[in-house]
């Protein structure tokens, strides 16, 4: 029975992983056949609308104006700036090697943190930090100095840009669920990135037409139900686990690559994301540390947010509803999303 119980868990999470770690080759194809802007809006539109077709039956608030500049803050970096720059990146970066430079993210959440959210970094955040950091670079420079690119700082300005998106949505999640955190970031992204629609709508016209199923697809599974489903299989699954998961993107997304475009990344770029992943365990090997990492979260209702005083946001934590605390002590972690 245990056995049986768990199964949906697992696959909802590694369901959670392919999808993921497809959204980058997907970008590959996206951009090539409708350019950077259009894929960028589309993304971001067909996210949106699923979203708010989901929101009622979900149990969606209207968020409080109070949060509304936050939301603005999530929408503006963590959705439209992190997909053009990703976007824009990949016309010119293979997109395993993006799937590695993207992977140090949380190292710019985890340091923003600690100098706006007074979140002390221990000795494992600050040398884990270090030896990511060091591992990008090796991504960056594989080829050489001649063979450096730009947009593989473009790439990174994105893991930034990610990094800020999961600093500033943590003070929202005391309030809210995951689910309504990203529906409002989603939307407000999309309307950040309407000054973008009019060339979205030229370049759909005649566009091929694997670039458009490319848009729909990176809007639906990765931007949409990728984030429901990782958000149902963290909230039922011990953090360390959901974490360590995520881990397996950047892996996944380079045999992804190889299948889907025939990329080969070079052996000094699978060293360097090696590197960088190893550096992301050990920073988040200080919540393992503390009490309460490995609780079960409260379970979710039907609409997928637990009831009475607690939420489950996406990361499977708990945080009071409306200024209520919540009456565990679960730890919160943010995820990264593609």
């Amino acid at each position: 029975m245990k056995k049986r119980s768990a199964s949906p868990r697992f696959l909802a999470l590694a369901g959670t992983v392919v999808l993921w770690a497809c959204a980058f080759p997907a970008i590959r194809v996206g951009v090539a056949g409708l350019g950077l802007v259009a894929l960028s809006f589309l993304r971001l539109a067909v996210a949106a609308v699923a979203l708010l077709a989901m929101a009622p039956f979900a149990g969606v608030r209207l968020p409080r104006k109070r949060d509304l500049p936050l939301i603005a803050l999530c929408g503006l970096t963590g959705m439209t700036a992190y997909q053009v720059l990703l976007n824009w990146g990949e016309v010119h970066v293979e997109a395993g090697t993006a799937s590695l430079l993207i992977a140090i993210a949380p190292v710019f959440s985890v340091l923003l943190g600690s100098v706006f959210l007074s979140e002390r970094p221990t000795r494992n955040v600050v040398l884990g930090s270090l030896i990511a950091i060091a591992g990008t670079a090796v991504v960056t420079l594989a080829e050489g100095y001649s063979g450096f690119s730009p947009a593989s700082l473009v790439v990174l300005a994105a893991a930034v840009v990610q990094g800020v998106y999961h600093f500033a949505s943590k003070p929202l999640l005391k309030h809210y669920s995951g689910l309504e955190v990203a529906t409002y970031a989603m939307v407000a992204g999309t309307l950040f990135a309407l000054p973008l629609a009019p060339r979205a709508v030229s370049a759909t016209v005649g566009a091929p037409a694997d670039a458009l199923w490319s848009a729909v697809f990176l809007g639906l599974l990765p931007s949409a139900l990728g984030f429901v489903i990782w958000g149902y299989a963290v909230a039922r699954l011990p953090l360390a686990a959901s974490t360590a998961a995520l881990y397996l993107v950047p892996p996944v997304a380079l045999v992804v690559s190889f299948v889907w475009l025939g990329e080969r990344p070079l052996p000094l770029e699978l060293a360097g994301g090696a590197v960088t992943v190893a550096g992301v365990v050990l920073i988040n090997r200080r919540r393992a540390e503390e009490p309460g990492t490995d609780a079960e979260a409260v379970p979710l209702s039907a609409s997928g947010s637990a009831r009475d005083d607690t939420c489950t946001d996406a990361a499977g934590s708990t945080s009071g509803r409306d200024d209520r605390r919540p009456t565990g002590s679960l730890a919160r972690t943010s995820p990264r999303h593609h």
